[in-house]
């Protein structure tokens, strides 16, 4: 384990949520960010939905971003290194918390200009199968005007902003699906990212790498809770 997996699974673990800065080597992270431009000018991103599997919604006015699903044979640059980068990771969350973490998926996201997510959670209200929030920051060149940071709030208490995270490029987040209620805030420029999850249920048609678990239990406390990811 490097020290900087070695203080985000702390921070993690104590808080419910970290990030890093630099954790994926710059060539990768530029290779991931071109990859999601090039994606975007073949049409391949979709309006973002709300609400659960089989009860699909647009609502722009609550999430308006427009999401491409990176499939495991994908061959979008830098995806492969990224697959394996987080493989690894993935390991390493299983080993520290005893989470059985079975699988991933992502997704390229893009906020146009004046657009955001409002306040919600990760995890599904009784699909408890989303475990740990990963946003790897694709924007070049962001300064704390553009705005669109990542807004966090207390898992005890909603209405508490504990952070807000600048989308600065190759900065990575990681937090708790079940516990960190979490919004998008608008941009005065598009925002780019690549974003997904760890999950506790079995690849769906092979799609994506399955790192072994070390056990099922769940954190410590943990809650199933939420609506809208």
């Amino acid at each position: 384990m490097t020290d900087d997996h070695a203080d985000l699974l702390h921070d993690l673990e104590t808080q419910g949520w970290a990030l890093a800065d630099d954790l994926l080597p710059a060539a990768l992270t530029m290779r991931l960010s071109l990859a999601s431009r090039q994606a975007w000018r073949q049409g391949l991103f979709k309006p973002a939905q709300i609400g659960a599997p089989g009860q699909p919604l647009l609502a722009p006015g609550i999430r308006g971003d427009e999401i491409h699903w990176l499939e495991r044979d994908s061959t979008a640059p830098g995806w492969a290194e990224f697959q394996f980068w987080a493989a690894g990771l993935q390991q390493q969350l299983n080993r520290y918390f005893f989470i059985g973490l079975r699988r991933a998926e992502f997704h390229f996201a893009r906020y146009d200009s004046g657009h955001g997510y409002k306040k919600h959670m990760d995890q599904h209200r009784g699909q408890p199968h989303r475990r740990i929030s990963l946003v790897l920051y694709l924007n070049r060149r962001w300064t704390d005007t553009n705005g669109g940071e990542l807004c966090l709030y207390a898992p005890t208490d909603h209405k508490q902003e504990i952070k807000r995270i600048q989308p600065r490029f190759g900065r990575i987040v990681v937090f708790r699906s079940d516990l960190i209620p979490h919004a998008v805030l608008p941009a005065s420029r598009q925002r780019w990212s690549l974003t997904g999850w760890f999950r506790s249920d079995e690849a769906l048609l092979g799609n994506y790498p399955v790192a072994p678990a070390s056990n099922d239990s769940p954190f410590p406390g943990s809650t199933p809770s939420g609506a809208a990811a």
